[in-house]
């Protein structure tokens, strides 16, 4: 039994022996040469404005949240859409409940002002 997982442990060991290879590697031959500008936290052509733990505003994360949970709802509608004709009236209800809490999630979200930005 255990014989028929040699290639599976021979792969893994391959795998492994190349990834350090190539990391031993890319480590010996790459050049060394830090300066000040590319040990420095930011390497965006500027310095930091302020401290780097400075508060947010809370609407960023409002949206953000929004967009993921919005955006993952709109997901479910794709396994749906592809088996819309297979389904029945069960299965087009049930979106229809599923759209319809969507659409009262985000009528809560516009009526609070979480989408508008000042």
């Amino acid at each position: 039994m255990l014989e028929n997982y040699l290639p599976v442990l021979i792969f893994i060991i391959v795998g492994f022996g190349f990834g350090t290879m190539l990391i031993v590697v890319g480590l010996t031959i790459a050049p060394h040469r830090p300066d000040e500008d590319k040990l420095a936290p930011y390497e965006c052509g500027f310095d930091a404005f302020d401290d780097s733990r400075m508060k947010f505003d809370v609407r960023f994360y409002l949206v953000a949240i929004l967009f993921i949970i919005f955006d993952l709802e709109i997901a479910f509608l794709i396994p749906w859409a592809v088996v819309f004709h297979d389904i029945g009236m069960f299965g087009i209800l049930s979106m229809a409940l599923f759209l319809g809490l969507l659409v009262v999630g985000f009528l809560y979200e516009w009526k609070k002002g979480a989408l508008e930005w000042e």
